[in-house]
């Protein structure tokens, strides 16, 4: 993805084909959908979103936003981009980016509703012990390297495993992150990622890879975007980035 997505070298960010979240969601979990009436034109047509969302989240960097939605418009026409076919020609309804430029002791990662525009969450996410330590310094692609990995993801299945409730993350960007799946990069909930295990070490616990969200958010966090995407087109996506902006 030359030129999108690769040229600002520390993004994540993900989007879901919602079908496949979807199948595996308990009713018992979902939240209520926002009854906010979407925009008549899709977003990736609307003029000044950036800066409607910048407003919404004025400690993001607005250059990080505004490359993640064009490495997302790349993705959906199909650049640079692994299995461009199921990419090609999908709106995502829901952005999740991380900007790893900051330090884990900040909130880095926005969940925004590209659909109302609104952000929904707003949280501190841990990267991987290979990473670094407060700062994330180092990312891979390669199985064994506990490192975050950087681009452009889809969010995937999500499923019960040994960190509870988790979302399935699969890389766009060949040779560049498309070895998530293998490595078990997934979002998931972590009891070392609040502010009590924060102010004890000066910084979050790491993972081995994956952006761990505190476990008293992830959960409703990954079920709010698939309920929303259930509101959506059948193979219709939402999005996650991951972005350093330095």
């Amino acid at each position: 993805m030359a030129g999108c997505c690769r040229s600002f070298c520390a993004l994540f960010a993900l989007f879901t084909l919602f079908e496949l979240v979807a199948a595996a969601t308990s009713e018992a979990f979902a939240v209520e959908a926002v009854s906010a009436r979407p925009p008549s034109a899709p977003w990736t047509m609307r003029e000044g979103l950036a800066d409607r969302l910048q407003k919404t989240s004025p400690t993001l960097n607005p250059q990080v936003l505004e490359r993640t939605l064009t490495a997302i418009r790349c993705a959906i026409a199909g650049v640079g981009v692994a299995d461009s076919g199921r990419a090609r020609d999908a709106e995502p309804h829901v952005l999740a980016l991380v900007d790893y430029s900051l330090p884990s002791s900040e909130k880095r990662l926005w969940l925004f509703d590209l659909d109302t525009e609104r952000l929904l969450f707003h949280e501190l996410v841990a990267h991987g012990m290979g990473s670094g330590e407060n700062e994330a310094v180092h990312f891979s692609n390669e199985v064994g390297t506990q490192a975050s990995s950087l681009g452009l993801f889809r969010a995937a299945e999500t499923y019960q495993g040994r960190n509870g409730y988790s979302l399935r993350l699969d890389g766009l960007e060949a040779g560049f992150n498309d070895r998530a799946r293998e490595r078990a990069i997934v979002i998931h909930g972590a009891w070392y990622v609040d502010g009590e295990f924060l102010a004890e070490h000066g910084r979050l616990g790491r993972s081995w890879g994956c952006p761990a969200l505190d476990i008293r958010v992830a959960r409703q966090a990954m079920t709010e975007a698939v309920t929303l995407g259930r509101k959506t087109r059948r193979g219709d996506p939402p999005c996650v980035e991951s972005c350093r902006s330095v």
